[in-house]
Formats: structure tokens, C-alpha cells, sequence
């Protein structure tokens, strides 16, 4: 398994946010850059497109083959509109190329590849999240990190839960002792963190799942990779049972 090679799953919300998408970029940017990763892949979620593609599919009844494709379509318009607000950003969707550089910091549109390949399940369950950790295992990586809006995964008594394996999340959600709600920088939002394939992948695949926090104001990616002490990173890891 590599260890200074890493997939980044950056979430709708952050994406649509100017400022919270230039923070996450900002600190990718900086560990790239250090050296701390040499290559780092970027997969970008569906954001508002995939939901509305979910929402015509709910009132037209796309199909589970239309909609998953349209979906996934979605993550490269997204990949796209990452380029043009950065243009050092590559878009690659070779492959191949990603695998052979020596470093590499790029955005991948993962259309074609999963098009060709098309190994995941064609329904809702499967979402940007389960890409990334199935992409992070095609790379031979040990770990696959979501940069969401929210700081991680929450009990019952709005505390966040550092390490959770697969077993565990399953039990806490069906015995309901999963906050529904979850604390970010300024309020209480709803909290979906995770879709509903990811576990899955991830006793699969063997591969940890890290959730950081991307939004402005704090530097919990940075924080996570520089080994700060432990009790002061936020985070949430999913392990395999």
C-alpha cells in the first residue's frame, strides 16, 4: 500500500462554496507542494447536479442505468468547473497516467473509466463517496479521505466519533444512536455523512475511510497530515471490520 499518495473526495457543498473550495484547495495545495504527498487525486462529487438528476429520476422514473450514468456524468461538469477556477488543476481521465506519474496533483473525471470498467452497482446507494474509496483501491491505497462540510460522524450526544469500524456504524445506525444532527462552524445542520455503499467498499477493499472538514476557518486537512497531536485533529476514521 502507498502511503504518500492520496485520493480526495471533495463533497457538493464544498465545491458550491467559493471560500470553503479555495481553504480545501489551499491546503491540498500546500501538501503537495511540501512534499508531504506527491500525488494527489481529486475526485469531485455531484453536488446540486446529481440531486437534481435524483429529483427528476424520483418524479420520471429515469431508471437505475440513466441515472446512475447522468450521475456520474454530473462529477465531471463538476471536475470541469474545479479546472476553470483552477487551471493549474489537470483534468485527467486517463487512467493510466495518473498511475505512471511520479507526481501528479489533478482532478479526475471518473466518467469514461467507470463507463468502461462498470463494476459498482447502478442505484442511489452508490455516490461520489463509494467512487473514491473504489478509485483509492485501484491506486493499491490503504486510506481514501471525503472532505465534507461537517467535521465527521456524530453520537447521540453531539460528540464526534474519532475511529468507527464498519460493524460498529451499522449497529449505532440501527439502533438509532447516530446524532441526526451534527455540529459544524456555526450551527446544527443535518448530518448524512457517508453513502450507503461506502462500508461495503470499504470491508471489501480493506481501505480506512477519513471524513475531514474542508470549510473556511479551520485547517483540519492540514492538521490531519502534520501530525500534530492526536486529541487536537478532527476528524472521523471508518475501519474495516
Amino acid at each position: 500500500m502507498l502511503h504518500n499518495n492520496a485520493v480526495f473526495k471533495i463533497g457538493g457543498k464544498i465545491l458550491e462554496d467559493n471560500k470553503n473550495l479555495e481553504c480545501t484547495i489551499s491546503q491540498l495545495k500546500k501538501l503537495y507542494e511540501d512534499n508531504t504527498l506527491q500525488k494527489i487525486i481529486i475526485i469531485p462529487g455531484g453536488g446540486s447536479y446529481a440531486n437534481f438528476i435524483r429529483s427528476i429520476d424520483k418524479n420520471l422514473v429515469l431508471g437505475d442505468d440513466l441515472a446512475h450514468w447522468m450521475a456520474i456524468f454530473s462529477m465531471n461538469y463538476n471536475g470541469k468547473d474545479l479546472n476553470r477556477l483552477f487551471p493549474d488543476l489537470e483534468c485527467v481521465d486517463d487512467f493510466k497516467s495518473i498511475q505512471s506519474a511520479k507526481r501528479i496533483f489533478c482532478i479526475f473525471l471518473p466518467y469514461n473509466y467507470l463507463r468502461k470498467k462498470d463494476e459498482l452497482p447502478h442505484n442511489w446507494d452508490v455516490t461520489s463517496d463509494s467512487i473514491a474509496i473504489y478509485i483509492s483501491n485501484i491506486l493499491n491505497l490503504n486510506e481514501c479521505y471525503l472532505i465534507k462540510d461537517v467535521e465527521g460522524i456524530y453520537n447521540k450526544n453531539n460528540e464526534i466519533i474519532k475511529e468507527i469500524s464498519t460493524i460498529q456504524y451499522r449497529e449505532l445506525k440501527k439502533s438509532e444512536r447516530l446524532a441526526e444532527i451534527g455540529l459544524n462552524q456555526d450551527n446544527l445542520k443535518k448530518s448524512k455523512p457517508i453513502d450507503s455503499y461506502l462500508l461495503t467498499l470499504v470491508d471489501k477493499y480493506k481501505i480506512s475511510c477519513i471524513l475531514l472538514n474542508g470549510t473556511l476557518q479551520n485547517l483540519r486537512i492540514i492538521n490531519y497530515f502534520k501530525n500534530i497531536e492526536l486529541e487536537n485533529r478532527v476528524y472521523t476514521k471508518i475501519n474495516f471490520s
